[in-house]
């Protein structure tokens, strides 16, 4: 019969192992996961989950904002952050609560209207 002991032991190691295992994978998630304030292209493309040559190709057209010193491209997070942000899709419900909006700010002038 097996020593329970050492079963416990090898339990535990493997236990240990694992945990080892998921707490580098955490760390190095929360290195991606965390950009300077002025990112380059390997992390511009990382943070907005995009490939060079589509930086490429909206730094040509002048379509992202960016900065260039010599032949490097820099990006500001911040700036960043708020063009990808800028064009928000209103929810269904917002559209509806605008229309009523309007509705019920118009609803006399559109009566007196069409008298």
């Amino acid at each position: 019969m097996e020593n329970p002991f050492e079963i416990i032991n090898q339990r535990l190691d493997r236990i240990e192992f694992l945990l080892e295992k998921i707490n580098s994978n955490f760390d190095r998630k929360n290195i991606k996961g965390s950009y300077p304030e002025i990112m380059d292209m390997v992390q511009i493309t990382e943070y907005l989950n995009v490939s060079k040559s589509f930086i490429y190709k909206m730094t040509s057209s002048n379509n992202i904002p960016h900065s260039k010193k010599g032949e490097k491209l820099f990006f500001d997070k911040e700036i960043i952050t708020k063009w990808v942000l800028e064009n928000k899709i209103s929810t269904q419900d917002e559209i509806e609560q605008i229309a009523n909006n309007y509705l019920l700010k118009n609803r006399y002038g559109f009566k007196k209207s069409h008298k």
